[in-house]
Formats: C-alpha cells, structure tokens, sequence
C-alpha cells in the first residue's frame, strides 16, 4: 500500500495493494485491491464519508478538481479522470487539446462495473450508473443512466 499526503477525517480501509496519495478523505471509506485514487497538490481528490470504491479503479483527479460525495458506491474497474488529451504529440494536442475538467458525483449514487467517466461530468446525487457505460456528460439528481455514450434511461421516483 503506498500512502502519501492524505487527510482523513475518521476510520479508513484501504487494501495493501492500493495506491492513495492527494486526497482529502472523509469517514467510513473502504477501498479495495489494486485500485489507485490520486490527485494533485493543487486538486486533492475529495471523497465524502461512507464511501466504497471496488477493485481495480483508477481515480485520477490530477488534472483538476474530483468530488465524491458521501455514501457514493463504486463497483470494480472504474475510471474516472478530469484530465484527458495526447500528451506524447504537441502535434496531437494542437488537433485535440487537452482537457482538464472537474468532475463530481453526488451523495448516494452507484456506479456500476466497468464504466468510464470523462473530465467535465457532474452527476447529482442518487445517480445510477449502469455497468459498462461511458459517461460524456452531466446528469440531474436520481437519473439512472447507460450506454456508450451514457444516456437517461429513467428518473428514480424518490418517496420522501
């Protein structure tokens, strides 16, 4: 397990073959085997309270800011980034610049296995991310989506 320049606000598991540095993380957080969740000094990753991340995830918000929220579920092989580009060509880059965008999932959500989610999204809380997606852009609040590209497929009817 490599740690390094984290803050932890309560209880914490993290699998010894994970990698965690740059993040501000809140109580209650499990993070399985070979998962990497890493930010920058200038964009700690934040993750809420009584969060779970699966096996084999790779949390990258070096680029710019990444916010989980609390209670957010997070199944195997997940990618989230805020940076994305051809960062080998200059010659690429001038065809399709780099992007670096934040990204945030709200309170409650589950993403499910296998699922990309690229720089600019912002999911609203109580969101359901089916497995194998691709998530391009941004979601309201108890939005169950899917597909490559990940489109609405319903809205959660929520009983107060």
């Amino acid at each position: 397990m490599k740690v390094q320049n984290i803050s932890i606000k309560g209880s914490l598991d993290i699998d010894d073959s994970s990698s965690v540095n740059n993040c501000d993380l809140g109580d209650g957080i499990k993070i399985s085997k070979r998962s990497v969740v890493y930010g920058s000094k200038e964009h700690p990753v934040r993750i809420g309270n009584g969060c779970y991340i699966g096996m084999n995830c790779c949390l990258n918000g070096y680029d710019s800011e990444l916010i989980i929220g609390n209670n957010v579920s997070i199944a195997s092989n997940v990618t989230i980034i805020t940076g994305s580009g051809p960062n080998a060509s200059l010659e690429m880059q001038k065809i399709y610049p780099i992007v670096k965008e934040s990204v945030e999932i709200g309170a409650h959500s589950w993403i499910g296995d296998n699922v990309t989610i690229l720089p600019g999204v912002k999911l609203g809380a109580f969101c359901v991310v089916a497995a194998n997606s691709v998530v391009t852009k941004s979601f309201d609040e108890y939005s169950v989506i899917g597909g490559t590209p990940a489109k609405l497929i319903k809205m959660i009817q929520h009983k107060a």
